[in-house]
């Protein structure tokens, strides 16, 4: 299959009747996902899949449709079913213009030059390596995926874009039993690059630390509950700032007033020590890439600059309703969705703070060494998240660990309270769900402090 097309006149049927724009988005991928269970390879799945999306705007509206055909003869159909939806004049498309990409991604090892059989090593080494740690680990769930995606994307407004991305993913899930008592543990690690990642970040390695952190909350004590001062490490990755502040900066929960951020641009936000960038350029970061999903080249975009509102997250669509420029955000999971505004990768930027001197001027209060799954509401920016890893700080020393502890909180109050911003940068990853399609998402921060923060914890008796 070649993403080769004259788009001209597929872009030039979907404007008969008139439209703000008209786009084709070309997709060529392939796969390949390995799970392994319970000392068994449960799951091999692999494939190739192509199509097409086309999608009209008109009057600020989307109309989408997609197929698995990417020639004018399975295309043309499509577009002319999407003028119908418009009701103006004839519009005339621009001829495309190549864009500049903001990166340049660099695989040195693309997953498809290896054989199978090579993956499946990488996949029972990780099992093994957790296994062997403790006979209390009771069950080891590794997960490996790999996936190449080569777009093109064309606009009627003369803007084409043409890439090919490449990313890899390990997770490991680990399960510790032990007198009836059983607790999880949790690692990944991955990006946008080929099986190099995986000799950067030893797959046994990953399975050994998911494995720690299930056997430690073994020994943990249940956490405690109450108000008190709550220290983020580094290495609990971005969870927070993803969760709690990323999504209401996204331009469509902006627009529709569902967002705690609508209408503060040039406001104070947060504490003049935080500054938050959304950046799809990084090299290697599983959230990066040369362009978004509307061909808008990946950039660096500061949306919190010391504490003060700069601005939102926008795709096309977006950026035209708040008339903003679009960002580079416009991401979308497939040919058969279309984009809506994403984070690519979110971070905190460092402090001046040495982290260690964070802990020893805390007198009390919680570390937290590894977020887990959590819940927020973008209207008001309340949430709950769980901890998979935390400890008690005692006299400003790391104390020992507890189990069970949630925080709750408000996003914005909790950017505002903020009085301690380290010098380090610890990254997570994931897969970010919106409107039924997933992105693949990077986060980050570095140790912070927040001052009253409040922890539910679990009950003995």
């Amino acid at each position: 299959m070649t993403l080769e097309l004259n788009p001209l006149p597929v872009l030039e049927a979907a404007l008969a009747r008139g439209g703000q724009m008209s786009e084709l988005f070309l997709e060529r991928s392939s796969a390949l996902m390995l799970v392994m269970d319970d000392h068994k390879i449960e799951k091999v799945i692999g494939g190739v899949d192509q199509g097409a999306g086309l999608r009209l705007i008109f009057d600020l509206k989307t109309a989408y449709a997609y197929g698995n055909q990417v020639d004018e003869v399975g295309l043309l159909p499509l577009a002319r079913n999407l003028a119908l939806l418009a009701g103006g004049a004839a519009v005339a498309p621009a001829r495309p213009q190549a864009q500049t990409p903001g990166l340049l991604p660099r695989v040195q090892k693309p997953p498809r030059d290896a054989a199978t059989g090579r993956k499946v090593e990488l996949v029972r080494a990780a099992e093994a390596a957790a296994r062997a740690l403790d006979p209390r680990i009771r069950q080891v769930r590794v997960m490996y995926l790999d996936r190449s995606q080569q777009v093109r994307i064309i606009n009627s407004l003369g803007q084409e874009a043409a890439e090919e991305r490449t990313q890899v993913l390990l997770a490991v899930h680990c399960v510790a039993e032990d007198q009836g008592l059983v607790q999880t543990g949790y690692e990944s690690a991955g990006g946008l690059a080929g099986l190099e990642v995986l000799e950067e970040q030893d797959p046994a390695q990953i399975a050994r630390q998911a494995a720690r952190r299930a056997l430690l909350m073994l020994e943990a004590d249940p956490a405690p509950g109450g108000a008190m001062p709550v220290v983020l490490h580094a290495e609990a990755g971005g969870t927070m700032i993803h969760e709690a502040v990323g999504h209401g900066l996204e331009g469509d929960l902006v627009f529709e007033k569902m967002s705690v951020y609508a209408g503060q641009v040039g406001q104070t936000v947060a504490s003049p020590l935080v500054t938050v960038i959304d950046d799809g350029a990084i090299p290697g970061r599983r959230g990066s890439g040369g362009f978004d999903d509307e061909g808008t080249p990946c950039r660096k975009n500061v949306v919190i600059e010391a504490g003060m509102l700069k601005g939102y997250l926008h795709d096309r669509l977006s950026g035209w309703k708040l008339e903003a420029q679009p960002t580079g955000n416009g991401r979308r999971e497939s040919y058969r969705h279309r984009p809506v505004p994403r984070m690519t990768n979110t971070l905190i930027a460092p402090g001046t703070d040495d982290p260690e001197s964070i802990i020893r001027s805390t007198p009390q209060g919680l570390l937290v060494k590894k977020m887990g799954g959590g819940q927020v509401n973008t209207i008001n920016g309340d949430f709950v998240f769980e901890v998979s890893e935390g400890y008690l700080i005692r006299d400003g020393k790391v104390g020992p660990p507890v189990r069970g502890a949630t925080l709750t909180g408000n996003g914005p109050q909790v950017l505002k309270d903020i009085d301690r911003v380290g010098s380090d940068l610890g990254w997570g990853l994931g897969t970010c769900g919106k409107e039924g399609q997933g992105a693949p998402i990077a986060d980050a921060q570095p140790t912070l402090r927040i001052p009253r923060l409040v922890v539910g914890g679990l009950h003995q008796g």
